[in-house]
């Protein structure tokens, strides 16, 4: 059976630059995500023009920039992570090749061969946020499960993961200790019936 093998992890997107090549559909959908996630993203979008939803969250989002131009490789410097969606295979190409040169991770959309990432499925409720991935195979499925968790979770998780982060200040001991009375309290979330 095929296995999963992505690492997930949480990036605080307002200490690193993210470029977005592309300023059509597929950018608006791109931006759209980074900015649900972490509307404070430090985020570049590249493009001869831009698509009028892009203009309207720039200006609502001082932490995103527009650059009406093409793309050319200088544009990859100061980077963390590049996101390509042009309707030009070439370019989107190009851009993940410089950025593979770099070191830069990245993802040229719809083309899981050229992606170091993919951007998931996210389910938000307060300080809690759970990743959806489908292996860059079925973003309707992940869509579909995001859907779910976000129906299943309540609305009132945050209260609880706050509560818990007091008490777990209060608690003495080794690390050891503290997880071991952290277990015990929370052991009720998981033989709920």
């Amino acid at each position: 059976m095929e296995q999963n093998e992505l690492y997930p992890i949480f990036l605080k997107l307002h200490n690193l630059n993210v470029l977005i090549v592309g300023g059509g559909n597929v950018g608006l959908e791109k931006l759209s995500f980074l900015l649900k996630s972490s509307p404070n993203a430090n985020v570049e979008v590249v493009a001869p023009d831009f698509h009028l939803e892009i203009k309207v969250l720039a200006e609502k989002h001082p932490s995103i920039k527009l650059t009406e131009a093409k793309f050319k490789k200088k544009m990859l410097k100061k980077r963390h992570m590049v996101i390509a969606c042009t309707d030009d295979l070439k370019v989107n190409k190009r851009v993940y090749d410089l950025s593979r040169k770099r070191y830069l991770i990245c993802n040229i959309a719809d083309t899981p061969d050229l992606c170091d990432y993919y951007l998931g499925g996210i389910v938000t409720k307060g300080n809690v946020k759970i990743a959806i991935s489908t292996n860059g195979k079925s973003p309707t499925t992940a869509k579909r499960l995001r859907e779910f968790f976000e129906e299943i979770i309540p609305d009132d998780i945050n209260q609880m993961v706050e509560n818990l982060n007091e008490y777990r200040r209060t608690l003495k001991g080794n690390f050891e200790e503290k997880v071991k009375k952290m277990n015990e309290i929370t052991a009720s979330l998981k033989n709920r019936e």
